[in-house]
Formats: structure tokens, sequence, C-alpha cells
């Protein structure tokens, strides 16, 4: 007899996923609780932005699921039961409009603080600034804290003010002037924060470095190892944070084309991200001093790059639209230039048509025009593509240049290698990656490594354009130039700035070949 005890496992262990509602239904259920994604996603432990994914089409899994089908099962009863519940009154209130909920950026201080418009007792803060939620209370506490001060004007006068002479271009409008001890504010995101108040974003990444010292002891090895194995989570946690009251609608989990998706389990897609590994094929006869420049920060620098929204459209003939960004099928133009810069497509040996991304393809279509002419115009022959935007990951990358600035200026170490690993985990994992769930955009990913590519080029090409020897091009950000270079770039660690790896000599009686200049 045949043992049928293990299929009678499977059958009694197999069960159908919970069925869960459309895409749109989700999002609507969510906001006609006035519910926010932080909080949805709070109550389920899962980020904000997997909460958007679901609700853009992708479907959760697992324990997860389940969960996130109790809440919409519950949320359509409860809608059910207000309605029928729903009497005259209510009616007329609903007509009158939903009373107003509370933003995803807004939370409840267990203690009031000063509201950053009025400067009165505030119970709520407002991306992580104390303020009046309703503008009522705000205009009530400037009127009352106007009133106390008419008072105590009136109660002891002061003397006259001494006429003093305005200065040249002086608005001299009365509504123009800041009272004495008037608080200075500056831009934050939509609204405004007090000139001196931290940012929030940044005393995020101060507190983790703060706590995981305090966890080992003050010991700065083991603080690093911890805040590098949780740099994945924690640059998702300060995208989220830094997408709050965001212009953009970002979609987190799209549809790719097949052209995106690895050809086997451990090979890769077919797009070509330009990967310079280039060395000059000769030298001048005689003695040369080479110097190796690292590019500090070049991922970091690379976030700000042309950026697809939405799912990736296909379109077809050769015209670039510069408001849409992601890949292209070209056939790349001939590069007559390698004695002296590298091809801007990188190390390629098979011709024909190849998929770049949008990166490379605006590199090639500035350096074809008339400002440079050094190669023809790229053939495009396709392309997939979607709204776009430089600035989508501004405040992200800001936020993450400011801590490492700050890191270097303090001479603290730890903070800079965590801050090193957010940027550059954040950069590898948003792809087909085990690690990060959150964020699925293998477009990205290649947009952002290429524009690395791109921007040492471009050094290169400066380089070049300056009258240094260009001897060698690789990765994002190794670049060996002969010359005086301190005349051409910045000294530092800096992202603006570059520094030394290596200084080595190269050359003797007779002209450098080729393999004598790559070993070297």
């Amino acid at each position: 007899m045949t043992d049928f005890g293990a299929i009678d496992a499977l059958l009694a262990g197999a069960a159908k996923e919970v069925p869960l509602p459309p895409a749109g239904e989700r999002r609507t259920l969510r906001e006609e609780l006035n519910l926010s994604r932080a909080q949805l996603a709070q109550a389920l432990g899962v980020s904000p932005s997997t909460v958007g994914g679901w609700e853009a089409g992708r479907d959760p899994s697992g324990e997860t699921r389940v969960k996130y089908a109790y809440f919409l099962d519950g949320a359509k009863a409860k809608l059910a039961t207000e309605a029928a519940e729903q009497s005259p009154a209510g009616e007329a209130a609903e007509e009158a409009g939903p009373p107003a909920g509370p933003d995803e950026d807004t939370e409840q201080l267990a203690v009031a603080q000063p509201c950053v418009l009025c400067g009165q007792p505030a119970r709520h803060q407002i991306e992580g600034f104390p303020q009046h939620l309703d503008p009522a209370e705000c205009a009530a506490a400037s009127a009352a804290s106007a009133a106390s001060a008419v008072h105590a004007a009136s109660a002891t006068p002061p003397p006259p003010p001494e006429p003093a002479a305005a200065e040249p271009g002086a608005d001299r409008t009365a509504g123009s002037r800041r009272a004495p001890g008037g608080m200075k504010v500056v831009a934050a995101g939509r609204r405004v924060r007090p000139a001196a108040a931290p940012d929030p974003l940044a005393a995020g990444i101060s507190s983790a470095v703060a706590a995981a010292l305090s966890e080992h002891g003050g010991d700065a090895a083991d603080a690093t190892a911890a805040l590098v194995k949780r740099a994945i989570p924690d640059a998702m946690a300060l995208l989220d944070q830094s997408r709050t009251g965001g212009r953009y609608e970002v979609v987190a989990h799209p549809w790719l084309p097949d052209v995106l998706r690895k050809q086997s389990a451990r090979g890769a897609d077919q797009v070509w991200e330009a990967r310079p590994k280039w060395t000059r094929p000769e030298l001048p006869a005689g003695e040369h001093e080479v110097t190796a420049l690292d590019v500090n920060g070049a991922y970091l620098s690379a976030l700000k790059t042309h950026l697809p929204l939405g799912q990736l459209e296909h379109s077809e003939g050769g015209q670039h639209d510069r408001r849409r960004a992601g890949i292209h099928l070209i056939t790349p133009p001939d590069w007559d230039h390698d004695a002296v810069l590298p091809n801007p497509i990188g190390s390629r040996d098979e011709p024909g048509p190849l998929w770049v991304t949008e990166p490379t393809l605006r590199l090639l279509l500035r350096i074809s025009g008339p400002k440079y002419g050094l190669c023809d115009p790229p053939v495009i022959h396709e392309s997939w593509t979607s709204g776009a935007t430089e600035g989508l990951l501004e405040k992200f990358r800001i936020t993450l240049k400011d801590a490492r600035d700050t890191a270097i200026a303090a001479d603290d170490e730890v903070t800079l290698e965590y801050v090193k690993a957010m940027y550059s985990k954040f950069v590898s994992t948003m792809g087909e990656s085990n690690y990060n769930r959150e964020l699925y955009r293998t477009d990205w990913m290649h947009l952002i490594r290429s524009q690395a590519f791109a921007n040492l080029w471009w050094k290169a090409h400066r380089a070049y354009d300056e009258g240094l020897m260009v001897v060698r091009a690789m990765g994002t950000d190794e670049l060996h130039v002969i010359g005086d270079w301190r005349a051409v770039f910045p000294e530092g660690r800096g992202v603006t700035e570059v520094k030394v790896k290596d200084v080595y000599g190269v050359g003797g009686a007779e002209t450098m070949t080729p393999e004598e200049v790559g070993h070297a």
C-alpha cells in the first residue's frame, strides 16, 4: 500500500489566498474612514510606501495579506453600518463635508509646544513641526498674544525710537517690517519652520547613531556594524519621511517590461548601464606622474537624475521627450576620440542596437549637439518611458548629503559609514533584491547607476577640456590624470570635491604601450 499521509497533509494545509477588492477600492475604503497610509501601515507592521503599492495594484501575501483583507472587510462593514444608521442630521452634516482628519504627517504631542506660525502652545505637529491644525486656533492665539503685547505696551510705554536712515533698496512698506524679537523662518516643504529648529530628518539619523553607540557601550566598530546592517530599512523609512507632502505620487511596484527582467536566475537583464572601464591607449614619451583621483559620494550625487514616476509606457520612433524618462533602444554613434576620452557608452565589443538608460541617452544627445559636436546623434528605435522629474529624491539626497558633511566636519566615522551604507544599499537593492521588498524599481536602479557613470564621464571631459591628460576612467569614482589637477578640481571630502587615491610614476625613454599603461 502506498503511504498517502504526505499527500493528505499537503491537502490539509492547502488553502486559497484570501480575496482582495480591486486596487482602486482599497484606497477608497481607507480614505472614507479618514485614515492615512501611515496609520494603516503602522497597524499592519509595514511602511506607508508598501500600503501605497497595494493601492496601486500590488498584492500582499501570507499573513500580511490576511491582515490587510481583514482591515478591508472591516472597513466595508463599518462604512455600511454608518450609512444604515445615518440620521437626517447626520446626512446634513455629511453634505456640509466630512470632519477634517489628520494628514499622513500629523501627530499628536504629549506636551504642548510653541506653534511655528504663532508661537503659542499647540497640541499637534505637522511634518515634525508643532502647529495648530485649525487656522482659527492659530489666529486666535496670535490675537491673544497681540492683545497681551498691546496691554503691556500701554502699561509701560517705551521711549520713541530714534530715526534711522533706510538702507538702499530696503522695502519701506509697513507690512515688510519685522517686529523686534520676531522669529525667522525657512521653507520646510509646503510649510515653514523656525530657522533655528533642527531638521527632523537629520535628527532621525543622529538619534539612530546615538542609540547604536549606547546599545554597544560606545564601541564604534560594533555600533557601525549594527547601523550598516539596518541601513536598508532605515533608508526606506527616511525616503517615506522625505516624501511626506510630496508633489508626486510614486508607483513603488509597477509592471516592468521584459527588457528589465533577468534572463535567468543568476543572469542580468538587457539594460546597458554604460559603465566606463577605459585606459588611454598611448602616452607621450618620457616620465609622467599620474594622480588617481577619487570622486566623493558618486551614487549620492547621482540620486539627482530624471526618474520616471509611474509605470513605463512603450513608444516607437526617433523622438526624445525631455519631460519623460526611462530606457531606450538605440544604435549608438561611432566614437572617434578613444585616444583621449572614454566612450560615453562604456566598453562594449558588440556592435548594433542596445538598451540604454535616460542619463546615457541625454549624455549622447548633448555631446552630439552643436556645442560639443563630438559624435553623431544616436538613433532611437523604441522606448519605455513615463513622466519624470529630477527632484523626486532631492529631499532624501540633501538630508543624506548634509548628514555626511556634518559627520566629516566632526570626524564622526560611525555616522559617515552609516550614511554611505544607506544611499549605496538603497541604490543596489531597489531592483530584483530579496533585501528590499518595499521598492521595486529596477529602472530607477539602472538610471541612478548610469547617472553616476555619466557624471564621471563629464569629469573626464572637464579634465581634458582644461588641458589635463586623462589616463584612466573606471567605475563611478576613479579618474587618473596627468597635470595640475588642483587647478581644475577642488580637493576635499565633499560631494563636489575629489581626493587623491594614489600617485604613481609611469614611463621612461620610450612611448608607453597600451599594456604598460594598463598595468601601471
